[in-house]
């Protein structure tokens, strides 16, 4: 073996917890897959994979009893096992010899660079599909039509490892992914997502999601995403609406890096809050990424003209909302993401509007956050992102005035999100006494304006707060 991948493979703790737990037992032992492909391309190293000749239950017991974690079967079908090392954060899945030899076993894989094996006690790199030569150039190349045929998710997989890698499909695997494509729909929905996440979480989303469309993979898995090209819009777009969400995609990317820029002293405590799990393996920060490729999802379904010849989208945020919903469940995310990223669609429209009112009342505030809480903070980034995406007419001035607002905004959203919205100085049972009310609609609506004059000053006492609820019911009255 080379020193260079001898030396990462050494390195790695999951490896050498491995050939502890599993020196000296019968049968033959080898790294494969992920653990060898990044090994080879210098990345960080982290689950393992591990092919053995014996039981792998009993591997898989063996290391899990050597890092203090469980093991547990991970496919029935296919016979393969998990330990799991909770404390240091990875897995270890053990997998029977697929064939005779480690050859055919690497032969039955998805593509080359996947398809190299090194025995776990160390020893030369078993390729025997060229997988080594294939990192060398960049390339990635499937394992013949029959790849695809045993796993038909394969062909998503392949766009993930683009976005993950930067390697580029040869004409050849291009031609079996776009005649496999159409076959996506036969994986479980949850193996589709697990995919389509780590795509969307890759340094090269977006160039992922070009492949993915170009090869028929995205038509396939997101058939609402790839109607959208060809969609046009207003004068205020220079982009079609595909082509729109993935710069507004791109643009999300950029933003991570920009926080602190955009959003000076407040940058460390926004990206403090946005890097907090929030569901689905998806920090609030990743999942922001979904929130862009979805905010725009139901511009086709709403195109309107006027009669002057203006494009509209009327709605297109409320039914964003709803098509997210649709699209999640049948991809079996959780409620928490499905709700967090329909909420964006719904609200990533209502900072662009604030934007015409500068300088914004205290009342104006608490609309906007009110408005779009929980995703008060979330939602104010999307929206520079979908400004920045947007450089039709006049895009110089509306993109200033509007990056400026949402760093207004994003002292007030923080607060908000730590806090939670201000508590009115009077009680719902104390107001109805008061003002001799029974419980209902009325008193509910009192109740939320007091809220909001909790926030604006407008009444900060119980006695400020029950004579402007007395003005308010005679309003109404008169």
């Amino acid at each position: 073996m080379s020193a260079p991948l001898a030396e990462r493979l050494a390195r790695a703790q999951p490896v050498r917890m491995a050939r502890e737990a599993l020196a000296g037992t019968q049968g033959g032992a080898w790294l494969v897959g992920g653990v060898v492909r990044d090994a080879l391309l210098a990345r960080p190293l982290g689950d393992v994979d591990i092919v053995v000749e014996e039981d792998p239950r009993a591997a898989a017991r063996r290391i899990a009893r050597a890092v203090g974690g469980p093991a547990f079967p991970l496919s029935d079908e296919f016979g393969a096992w998990r330990a799991l090392d909770r404390g240091r954060g990875f897995s270890c899945d053990v997998s029977p010899l697929r064939g005779a030899t480690i050859e055919e076993d690497l032969r039955c894989r998805d593509f080359t660079v996947n398809a190299v094996a090194v025995p776990l006690g160390g020893g030369e790199p078993i390729d025997p599909a060229g997988g080594v030569a294939d990192l060398e150039r960049g390339v990635l190349r499937v394992l013949g039509p029959g790849a695809y045929a045993a796993d038909p998710l394969r062909p998503l997989r392949l766009v993930r490892l683009h976005a993950e890698l930067g390697l580029v499909p040869d004409p050849e695997t291009e031609r079996l992914t776009l005649d496999a494509a159409a076959r996506l729909g036969e994986p479980s929905p949850e193996r589709v997502f697990a995919e389509l996440r780590r795509l969307l979480v890759a340094p090269g989303a977006v160039a992922g999601l070009e492949l993915a469309e170009r090869l028929g993979v995205l038509g396939a898995v997101l058939p609402e995403v790839a109607a959208l090209r060809g969609v046009e819009q207003s004068r205020f777009h220079h982009l079609d609406v595909y082509e729109h969400t993935l710069e507004v995609l791109r643009r999300q990317i950029e933003l991570e890096g920009r926080l602190d820029e955009l959003f000076g002293e407040l940058g460390p405590p926004l990206r403090a809050l946005l890097e907090e799990p929030l569901a689905d393996e998806l920090t609030r920060l990743q999942a922001l990424r979904l929130g862009a490729l979805f905010h725009d999802v139901a511009k086709p379904d709403t195109r309107g003209i006027r009669p002057d010849g203006k494009v509209t989208f009327i709605g297109h945020d409320f039914a964003g909302e709803e098509m997210v919903a649709q699209i999640f469940r049948r991809l079996r995310t959780s409620e928490r993401l499905r709700t967090f990223v329909g909420a964006l669609a719904r609200h990533h429209l209502v900072l662009g509007f604030l934007v015409r009112e500068r300088p914004l009342s205290a009342a104006a505030v608490y609309s906007y956050l009110k408005r779009c809480a929980p995703v008060e903070v979330e939602v104010t980034v999307l929206s520079c992102a979908d400004r920045l995406a947007t450089r039709g007419e006049s895009f110089e001035v509306a993109i200033a005035a509007h990056l400026e607002l949402a760093s207004e905004l994003m002292g007030p959203a923080l607060k908000w999100r730590a806090e939670g919205p201000p508590k009115p100085p009077v009680r719902g049972d104390e107001l109805a006494a008061a003002l001799a009310m029974e419980p209902g609609p009325e008193l509910g609506h009192l109740l939320g304006r007091l809220e909001q004059a909790a926030y604006t000053g407008e009444a900060a006492t119980r006695d400020d707060a029950l004579a402007l609820a007395r003005r308010l019911r005679e309003d109404q009255r008169t």
